[in-house]
């Protein structure tokens, strides 16, 4: 029996190359209600922040878990971006969160994503979460896959 071929996996669409003047994010990223804080970012480096309000929280009454995940990876993945050459798009492969304290309504949370090593296909990335009076409430890692126009 001759094997099916699959399609090709879906490659990610290339954001603005103006995305860290932005004033919203779009699709998934604006429902969250977060921005990129252009005056700390640029190459490398990209700051997420936003209000915790009630639609962020969880059954406990504390930020939920995936809007550390969601504003981290923004982050991060921002920052790769911000290292991408023309043609090039981006995903990421893995992040890996610590949930350090719980975050509460009325906090305005600041994530910092910054690149630690990008090469040809891959790059890392680290970020942290923090309060505006400096507490931390969460820290990551992550990986990123960089498409080039020829793969």
């Amino acid at each position: 029996m001759p094997r099916r071929q699959l399609p090709p996996g879906p490659h990610p669409v290339a954001p603005s190359p103006n995305f860290l003047h932005q004033p919203r994010l779009g699709g998934f990223h604006h429902e969250v209600g977060f921005r990129i804080d252009p005056d700390h970012s640029g190459h490398g480096v990209v700051t997420i922040l936003g209000k915790v309000e009630p639609r962020h929280l969880n059954i406990n009454g504390v930020v939920h878990g995936g809007v550390y995940a969601t504003i981290l990876d923004t982050a991060m993945g921002g920052a790769v971006f911000s290292t991408l050459h023309e043609g090039e798009t981006t995903a990421t492969t893995s992040l890996y969160l610590e949930f350090l304290r719980a975050a509460r309504e009325g906090e305005t949370l600041i994530a910092r994503g910054k690149v630690l090593r990008r090469g040809r296909h891959i790059a890392f990335a680290e970020g942290d979460l923090f309060g505006r009076d400096g507490r931390q409430f969460s820290q990551a890692r992550g990986t990123w896959y960089i498409w080039s126009p020829e793969s």
